[in-house]
Order: structure tokens, then sequence, then C-alpha cells
């Protein structure tokens, strides 16, 4: 393999750690006190999770009690889905129906999923439009259909996939009129568009530290005070009573430095990284002119995330050119799911209206912090050979 660093273009997966960050961690992992204790050493512990908390709050728009930290996005994403469901149904058994965009992270189908299973939850699935969508009015005939036997809709911000963003202002609005509560993960978006979480109406949101130049192992759902959802964990009864555990303080400092970071300096990261999209959507277009760029090509925070390209290669298969980037130093990911250690094509793709080929094909691209100019120049002039030996494979096998 050449010498030269490493390109990452796979941010949207996880984004390298703040240098901000990671001071704030190591100098709090240097210092004893778990923040549940009453003496000295717990009281300083207890303040820098207050801090960080009010921190956070400040910059997703919402209240201090508002943001219960939690391990991460899946573990948010399971306790507001399960959470919300249990409490709503548990107030009016009517109310047994969930309902979800087909475009959703694993982390919220299969917990939906699983509530159908095991819980006789009944799941119904919005469906999306070209660009990755959801189409409003179908959501809006969904619910018109039984209102009252409505417990949650959960709807993403934006896509990890194709970065779409969704109308979370049309879903809240449609919620509302009949008393909904409305979940949204926030995972992808919150680095790049706004977030502000009582004007967007929301009742609850997920969002992870990693994602934001953060650690790993830490997050948060931020959720209306006013609501008690029903725990997935109980112990010590940390964080309002719905997520017991042991607080990880220098996790959540280096969470809400990152927050801090990344949000302030929002709007000169976006226009940026859009530029660098620009640079790698345009090249790759010149040396694969039957590329298809996948997803809303409006850029703006109505439209798509500025960091993420997913590219169709007809003809080719998206596993092998990841390989042959990775030999020649690109990372980047598939379209693609693995499951069972058998790749399967992207359940986003598929609920598109792509077929099997063509979500096989695909590649997401995406951009961060760290990204550079050099980043993309070397994806471009590894491609060439790349896409002419996959394209060779799959008309061999074929």
């Amino acid at each position: 393999m050449n010498d030269l660093p490493v390109a990452y273009l796979d941010h949207a997966a996880t984004t390298p750690m703040l240098p901000e960050a990671i001071e704030t961690m190591t100098t709090e992992l240097g210092r004893l006190g778990n923040a549940s204790s009453l003496h000295t050493s717990g009281r300083a512990a207890r303040r820098v999770v207050e801090e960080s908390r009010e921190l956070i709050a400040e910059r997703l728009g919402a209240r201090p009690s508002e943001v219960v930290f939690c391990s991460g996005g899946t573990e948010a994403n399971n306790l507001a889905i399960k959470g919300l469901f249990w409490a709503r149904r548990g107030q009016d058994p009517v109310r047994n129906r969930v309902l979800f965009s087909s475009i959703e992270h694993h982390a919220l189908l299969d917990p939906v999923t699983w509530l159908a299973k095991h819980e006789g939850a009944q799941v119904d699935m919005t469906p999306v439009d070209r660009q990755g969508r959801v189409l409003v009015d179908e959501l809006r005939d969904s619910v018109a259909a039984d209102p009252a036997s409505v417990a949650a809709i959960t709807t993403m911000w934006a896509n990890n996939e194709m970065g779409t963003i969704q109308p979370i202002d049309d879903v809240v609005a449609i919620a509302r009129e009949h008393g909904i509560w409305v979940h949204s993960d926030a995972v992808q978006a919150a680095g790049y568009v706004p977030i502000d979480f009582a004007a967007r109406g929301l009742d609850a949101m997920t969002v992870t530290a990693h994602k934001l130049g953060g650690p790993v192992g830490v997050g948060a759902l931020v959720m209306r005070r006013e609501i008690d959802a029903v725990p997935l964990l109980h112990g010590g009864g940390q964080e309002r009573d719905v997520r017991s555990g042991t607080i990880g303080v220098a996790l959540i400092a280096a969470f809400a430095r990152a927050v801090d970071i990344t949000v302030g300096g929002q709007a000169e990261t976006v226009a940026r990284v859009e530029a660098l999209r620009t640079r790698l959507v345009e090249g790759i277009g010149r040396i694969v002119p039957d590329s298809v760029v996948n997803g809303d090509p409006e850029p703006g925070s109505n439209h798509r995330l500025p960091n993420i390209a997913h590219v169709t290669f007809p003809g080719c298969e998206g596993d092998a050119m990841l390989m042959l980037l990775d030999a020649q130093g690109v990372e980047c990911s598939t379209g693609s799911a693995c499951a069972a250690g058998v790749p399967q094509p992207s359940h986003v793709l598929l609920a598109m209206g792509y077929d099997e080929q063509a979500a096989r094909g695909s590649l997401r691209f995406s951009l961060g912090h760290t990204s550079t100019e050099a980043d993309v120049d070397r994806l471009l002039a590894a491609l060439p050979a790349v896409h002419e030996r996959a394209t060779r494979a799959a008309h061999a096998r074929s």
C-alpha cells in the first residue's frame, strides 16, 4: 500500500475525537469521584456532570432536566421507542400502534420489530420517495385511519445512508393534532444542521457523542420533562430514574466539550465540508460518467446533509469496490448491511425503490471535521483502476 496517510471517508460511521474533547476526558479520567456520592469527591463529580448537562441542553435547545445520559444512540433509541410505547399504552391500552419510517437505522428498526414480536405492538411503516424522504401524506393517512390507537411516531432527522433530511415539522404537526408523542433520531443530523429541540416541538430526540467529535460510549436521550418513559434498566435511579447506572463523568464531560465546539462552529464546518463534497461528487462524475448520486441533490438544512455522498456504480459490487479502495488507503462504507456475515442490499435503497443490484453496487462517502482536499483527491486518484477492476470482476461472475 502507498505510504500516504489513510483517506478516511467514513465519518458518518464515527468521526475522530476533537483534541479538546480528548483533553477534557483525559483530565476527568484522572479525578476520583462517583457522581452519586455525597462526599467532596462525589459532589465535584456531580458538578462536572450537571455543568455538562447544562451545556449540551443549551446547544440543543432543551432544558437541562430533559437531557438523559446513556451509553449512546442505540440505547437512547431503544429507551425512546420502548419507553414511550410502554408509558403511553400504560396510560391508555388502546394506544398500541407505533409508526416509523421505512429508512430508520437498525437501532430503531430492530426495537420496533421487537415490540411487534414480544409486546404485541402494531407497527406501521411509512414509505419514502425516491430521494429517501418520508411521504407526509402517507403518514397523515396512516394516523388518520385510527389516531386514538397511535402510541408514538418515530422519524429520523436525517438518514444515515443518503443524508436526506426529513420533514420533522410536518411529522410533529400531524402528531400534535391527535396528542401523539414524536421521537426523532438526530444522531447524523446534530453536527450539520441547526437543532432546537423545544422549537421543533419534539417529545424525544436521540444524539450521540462519537458522531460529534466526542468519545464512543456516551449519548443522550433528550426527552420532555413531562414524559415519564418506562425504563429499560432498573437500579440506582440515576438520570430521572429512567436510566440507572453509575454515571460516566469523563465520557459526559468530553461529550459536552464536543457538542459545544461542533455546534458552535457548525456554519463554518458546513460550508467547508459542502465544498469538499462538491469536489468529490464532480470528480466521481468525470471518472465514472454512469455513476448515480442518490438522495436529494439540493444542499441546505431542509434537503440533505453536507457531508454525505451516496453513489451507485452500475455493474459493480459495492463490497468489492470497498475492499479495493481500502487496499489503496481509502476508507468508506457500502450501502449494505451485513446480517450473520451475509451481505444484504440496503433496506434504505430498497425502500427508495432501487432494485437489489443497484442497492448492492453503492458506496457511501462521508466527510467530517478532519477531511481535506487531499482525502478527496486520493479517492479520485484510486477510483479509475478500482472501478475498472470491480467492473471486470462483476462481468466475470455474470
